[in-house]
């Protein structure tokens, strides 16, 4: 007799793994703390204190649960972009909606287009829903546009991914280059923009939204610039048939009333915004002057975090990264060649900067010391 659970072909198929190993299960590992947690794109500089304070308002009320239409938050998000409450669904971050995307749009074998090296946890998706995952290489250090439409046609896919800003590398494409992209959708395609640093780029990187264009779907979250990543609160931009057609399959409670109301207010404190789009500028020049100081360069960044091009190849970097992190700082890399040259590092308060620039030039020392 055979007992135990049936799983499916599919889901017997695939790795029991986790696109990212977690700062905790590092220190678990190691056996002690990081003093500098910059390895996640988490945003250090912390939510705004009024989300704080509506959080532990609510945690009173946890025992109700939140509210499974999240009315209040997407009528607060409709106004904030100038669209209707029926363009937006709110999910358990950009991940959780990229999940229930790829749930709707993605059977068995259909091809879906993204970019080799690009944020691993859309891949993730599709692989666990049966899609056929086509990549494309990018073109120097950004995603390629021209290139992942052109595949999108040809291997007639159901999705393209694009994130703009881009994760890993922090590099993105103006407004005009993206609505290039938007219109050059072929029929049946949906591009999917992942838009979670938005908030930190140059003006002028997000064409107006146009929220009846059936051809595209655009991904926010309150992870990145309004500081909560812990929370789990993202949100999608769209046509209000494509936005419908979530609540086929959504978790209705997946929400947490505490991260509502966090959320709500993080959205009506912009002056907190502010302060904190200052903060990543200045954590950002602060990085690329630590980098230059240790004759190595930086990629420009319309992101919190920026990437270390560290002047030699993957083996190198590597090296580096395992030097920072015996030394206390948790940072990441790329995964992809060439992009996994660099490291990343997530834009830090001051005090958590300092602790990098006394590491990187021990790190450097001793990865030229093991890979000479």
């Amino acid at each position: 007799m055979t007992h135990g659970p049936r799983l499916t072909p599919l889901a017997a198929s695939l790795p029991a793994a986790v696109p990212f190993v977690g700062p905790e299960a590092q220190e678990r590992a190691r056996g002690r703390a990081f003093a500098a947690r910059l390895g996640a794109n988490e945003n250090t500089f912390g939510p705004s204190p009024k989300a704080i304070a509506a959080m532990a308002q609510a945690a009173s009320d946890v025992w109700m649960y939140g509210d499974p239409e999240n009315h209040d938050l997407r009528a607060a998000l409709a106004t904030h972009h100038g669209v209707t409450p029926g363009n937006i669904v709110v999910g358990e971050g950009i991940d959780g909606l990229l999940g229930y995307l790829v749930r709707l749009c993605v059977g068995a074998g259909d091809a879906v287009v993204t970019s080799a090296g690009a944020y691993p946890t859309f891949s993730y998706h599709v692989s666990g829903f049966g899609g056929a995952l086509v990549t494309v290489p990018y073109d120097g250090d950004h995603e390629d546009p021209v290139a992942l439409v052109a595949k999108a046609a040809e291997v007639d896919a159901k999705l393209v991914y694009l994130a703009n800003p881009d994760n890993p590398m922090g590099t993105w494409h103006d407004a005009a280059t993206v609505q290039r992209m938007i219109d050059a959708v072929p029929e049946g395609c949906l591009l999917v923009l992942d838009e979670a640093y938005l908030e930190f780029a140059p003006e002028g990187t997000a064409p107006v939204i146009d929220p009846a264009d059936p051809r595209i779907i655009r991904m926010r979250t309150f992870s990145k610039a309004y500081g909560m990543a812990g929370a789990r609160v993202g949100y999608a931009i769209g046509a209000a048939p494509l936005i419908t057609a979530f609540n086929k399959i959504r978790n209705h409670f997946g929400m947490c009333r505490i991260s509502q109301a966090g959320a709500l207010a993080a959205l009506q404190d912009q002056g907190y915004l502010a302060q904190t789009q200052a903060n990543v500028a200045a954590a950002r020049a602060r990085i690329d002057a630590i980098a230059r100081e240790n004759g190595l360069s930086t990629l420009p960044s319309a992101t919190n975090f920026v990437a270390i091009d560290c002047g030699a190849d993957s083996r190198f970097a590597k090296a580096v990264l395992a030097e920072l992190i015996a030394r206390d700082i948790f940072v990441r890399m790329p995964f992809v060649a060439p992009q996994d040259r660099c490291i990343r590092l997530s834009a830090g308060r001051p005090e958590e900067l300092d602790l990098v620039a006394a590491a990187l030039p021990k790190a450097l020392a001793a990865a030229r010391k093991t890979t000479s």
